[in-house]
Formats: C-alpha cells, structure tokens, sequence
C-alpha cells in the first residue's frame, strides 16, 4: 500500500498528563508486538504541547490521536481510542 516503498509512519500524539495517552500507548505497544508487527510502521511520538505546529497541521483537538500517513497522505485516523480492538482496526491495512 506504500506508494514510496518505505514503511507507513504511524503518529501519535499524546500528552504527558494525559492517563488517556499512556493507556493507549499500552494498547498501541500490544497490537504492534502481535504477529510480529512492531516493524510495521515508522512510529513518531508527538506531545502536542511540545510540537503545537504539527498538532495543528493535523488539526489534533484531543488526545490521545493515532494518524496514519502512507506515501503523502493521511490514511487514517482515529481520536481517543479506547480499545486494542479499534487500533488494530484502523491498523488493519498495514499490519501483517
């Protein structure tokens, strides 16, 4: 599916207070490390007080934000997930 041959980049925006973020990110660390995943994607990690130019480049309003980009473009997105269960299925095109 990657137009460019490198892997997809897989952003997630978070924020350091957020208890939202860091069980995310627990969920996010399970659905890569299954089947062998965790090369999957080029994973960045956002905290949007820090970068708030690409907060708003991806007009992130709340986090935790997950944001796929293969080639140029956004290939999906999902906002506060609250399951391992939506990441795998926003996840679900690239992972193995």
């Amino acid at each position: 599916m990657t137009t460019n041959g490198d892997r997809p980049r897989l952003i997630f925006f978070y924020g350091k207070s957020s208890g939202r973020s860091r069980r995310v990110e627990s969920y996010l660390a399970q659905v890569l490390q299954s089947r062998g995943n965790h090369d999957s994607f080029q994973l960045y990690r956002v905290e949007i007080d820090e970068h708030p130019e690409l907060r708003q480049r991806f007009a992130v309003d709340e986090v935790p934000t997950l944001v796929v980009v293969d080639g140029n473009h956004v290939r999906g997105r999902l906002e506060t997930p609250t399951s391992c269960r939506q990441i795998k299925d926003l996840l679900a095109p690239w992972l193995r």
